[in-house]
């Protein structure tokens, strides 16, 4: 990440002796910062403008910043943009890069900001500024909207990120003009912007799409009209990368507790990454030897087969989790998280053991509003190193992520002899055409299989004449 110029460090610096922030928080800060004034280049806010601080953490949000560093940042910005006529220097600083709305090039006299292009464009003319900044608004209450309707909805938290990661895309397109004054023009703009200028997906491009449509909808309340015209990006047709199961065998060898038993599952079950990482104890029956994944992908439970080889390390990872919650009660922790409004039903599940996570977090987190510590389950994103690591250290040259695992889970089915609607049940596809991408997983063992000439032969070894 690009360095703070040092007149806006030294400037910033001060400021944070003045207002007494702990010495080790200072570099987050400066962090912060760095990341507050990126932010402002890249969707044309003024630093200064308070219309800019509610996107950005929202874009922090999004990215999945805790509620806590969300707090400093929003402490770091206000430090930063804070207008004191006693200490011009900072704003002075902000100015001559462009981000403060004012249009000098120098910092004190005579100096020259030959840096300014390292973080903005050229200087804005004040009264251009002041007409753009007229035309904006923070959207911060259409965003709180958008998160209370898809939770009032029980929609995953992923469906949360992407919508409102659309959102924010969509607004930076509109430069943050209010809402009243938006038609469905910009939305077919964007969305030809997405296939023409970004060349995203034809999947992305439709998601796009709907979230714009449920935010209009559900939270504008107004009617989305007709969206004609739209460059429509091409849609390819994907086949799923899969291993052999002497690779899967590789890549298991390289893995550590917990993340060997994740993939155990992930390939023995057939589950998606969240699926897994959000087993909970209640969710295992060792006796039917049944795993039941609920809140599957659109909110759907099933039942899935366990694999035996995998049932030694289930016990001895049921017993690990005993002793985490045997310990977090002992301590007086407030227990786990629990999904909608389970804990105001029963009051004490998130302390009983059935109720905790299978794979739970090595750290505690620390929720401020109520001022408890709890336990969260094992992060997505540490499944995904690991497995890249893993798949390093094997040489396998595949494009592999732990969904990859799933896939290999029902082309080995198919290959096994299974019918489509048993593999479609398995992984909870909702329609059968999904699960038939994996037809072109596996070779073609009918007779009329296509060969290359080069393969065929006659009974001499001749070619074929």
């Amino acid at each position: 990440m690009q360095e703070l110029p040092s007149q806006l460090t030294i400037a910033f610096d001060a400021r944070l002796q003045q207002a007494q922030v702990p010495q080790n928080l200072r570099p987050d800060y400066h962090k912060w910062v760095k990341f507050y004034l990126l932010f402002c280049q890249k969707f044309e806010f003024s630093a200064t403008a308070p219309t800019a601080l509610g996107p950005f953490l929202t874009k922090l949000a999004a990215k999945g910043y805790s509620i806590e560093q969300r707090h400093h940042a929003t402490r770091a910005v206000k430090l930063l943009v804070r207008a004191d006529p006693q200490e011009p220097g900072l704003y002075l600083s902000l100015s001559s890069f462009g981000l403060a709305g004012s249009s000098p090039a120098t910092i004190g006299p005579g100096a020259t900001s030959s840096s300014a292009r390292g973080w903005a464009s050229a200087p804005t003319q004040p009264n251009v500024l002041s007409k753009s900044l007229s035309n904006r608004a923070s959207w911060e209450q259409e965003f709180r909207d958008l998160e209370t309707t898809i939770k009032l909805r029980n929609y995953s938290r992923r469906t949360l990120e992407a919508y409102r990661f659309w959102v924010m895309r969509f607004q930076a397109f509109v430069r943050s003009r209010p809402t009243a004054k938006l038609s469905n023009q910009e939305v077919r703009g964007f969305l030809s912007s997405l296939a023409v200028q970004h060349e995203v997906s034809a999947s992305s491009q439709n998601q796009a799409f709907n979230a714009l449509l449920f935010f209009f909808r559900h939270v504008l309340h107004r009617d989305f009209g007709r969206i004609d015209g739209v460059v429509r990006a091409k849609r390819h047709r994907y086949i799923p990368v899969v291993l052999s199961r002497d690779e899967v065998d590789a890549v298991l060898k390289q893995l550590q507790p917990p993340y060997q038993l994740v993939v155990l599952l992930l390939y023995g079950c057939g589950l998606r990454l969240t699926e897994c990482v959000n087993l909970r104890i209640h969710c295992f029956n060792l006796e039917s030897i049944l795993l039941t994944v609920h809140d599957g992908k659109g909110q759907k439970d099933r039942t899935v087969p366990l694999p035996a080889r995998a049932l030694p390390e289930i016990r001895k990872q049921m017993e690990h989790v005993r002793r985490v919650h045997a310990q977090d009660l002992a301590e007086g922790y407030a227990g786990v998280f629990l999904p909608r409004q389970l804990e105001k039903k029963y009051k004490n599940a998130a302390r009983e053991y059935i109720w905790q996570w299978f794979f739970p977090a090595a750290k505690l987190t620390f929720v401020r509003e109520p001022k408890q510590m709890r336990r969260y389950h094992l992060h997505e994103s540490h499944v995904q190193s690991a497995v890249k690591a893993a798949v390093a250290r094997t040489g396998i040259i595949k494009r592999v992520s732990p969904h990859t695992f799933r896939h290999t889970f029902a082309s080995h089915l198919l290959l096994a002899g299974y019918d489509l609607q048993t593999i479609q049940k398995l992984l909870g596809h909702g329609d059968v055409k999904t699960t038939m991408i994996y037809v072109h997983t596996v070779p073609n063992l009918t007779l009329k299989e296509a060969k290359s000439p080069l393969d065929l032969s006659s009974s001499s070894g001749e070619p074929v004449r």
